[in-house]
């Protein structure tokens, strides 16, 4: 079963033991939803009005928790902890792990400096451990770790959840990215037909010479012809050409000496 298809059945699950819960009793649920190991979605149990309902009343913080997993990161958590329950290991392990696809989002290249400060690792040899086995080997991310350089190259990453106001600019961003295709379709419609010209113009030309060649050897065949015809002709008229038995038959003059 693959990441997509788990986690489909995870947020099914979750969200059907929400609507059947109230106030104190979500607890549970959202402590569990944070640290499954597999879940990395959480905006369908956030919409669940059973869960809204818990804004404005003592179980409010976990409510705060869950939107924290949604579209937060691990040092906006520490930033806001008074305020909010304490986590377990797994939910610190999950928010790190939501961290990395975070920062995905905007950069392909993740320094290690950059990781190492976001996540709260103490070394290079923690932080390439954290992104092989807690990342790389789940599935949220593909890439490749370049000690060289000191950085992560992100290939793939998971998507999160929409943060609040990101709707908008993805729905602009993707009609940018509609009209620069559309702009690129029209470009590439120009170039095939330029190069459907071309191809109509050369087939043009070659065929223009290949009737020049073959008027030019119709002309040479013609003359040489012709030529052959006049030197038969000459050869063949009478006296033109004395034959050699005939010369060698007729009488020598005898030469008489002068006195």
């Amino acid at each position: 079963m693959d990441i997509e298809q788990k986690q489909a059945e995870l947020i099914d699950s979750f969200v059907k033991q929400a609507s059947n819960l109230n106030g104190s009793a979500l607890r549970n649920i959202v402590a569990e939803a944070t640290s499954h190991p597999s879940l990395f979605a959480f905006s369908e149990i956030l919409s669940v009005p059973n869960v809204l309902e818990l804004e404005g009343t003592e179980n409010a913080v976990f409510l705060d928790l869950l939107r924290m997993f949604a579209h937060g990161t691990w040092s906006e958590y520490k930033s806001v902890a008074s305020r909010l329950p304490p986590l377990v290991p797994d939910q610190v392990l999950k928010l790190k792990q939501l961290t990395v696809l975070t920062l995905a989002e905007t950069n392909k290249v993740l320094p290690y400096d950059v990781l190492i400060q976001e996540l709260d690792v103490t070394n290079v040899r923690e932080l390439e451990d954290f992104l092989i086995n807690d990342c790389m080997y789940v599935g949220i991310v593909r890439g490749k770790l370049d000690q060289l350089r000191r950085c992560f190259e992100v290939q793939f990453a998971a998507g999160r959840d929409l943060r609040p106001g990101q709707l908008g600019s993805m729905i602009q961003t993707i009609a940018n990215w509609l009209s620069t295709s559309d702009n690129l379709l029209v470009s590439i419609q120009e170039k095939i037909k330029w190069a459907d010209n071309m191809s109509e113009m050369d087939k043009k030309h070659r065929k223009e010479v290949e009737e020049r060649v073959e008027e030019v050897k119709k002309t040479l065949s013609f003359k040489a012809d012709a030529e052959f015809r006049g030197h038969e002709e000459i050869f063949s008229e009478h006296g033109g050409v004395m034959d050699y038995e005939e010369d060698r038959s007729r009488p020598k003059r005898r030469r008489h000496p002068l006195g």
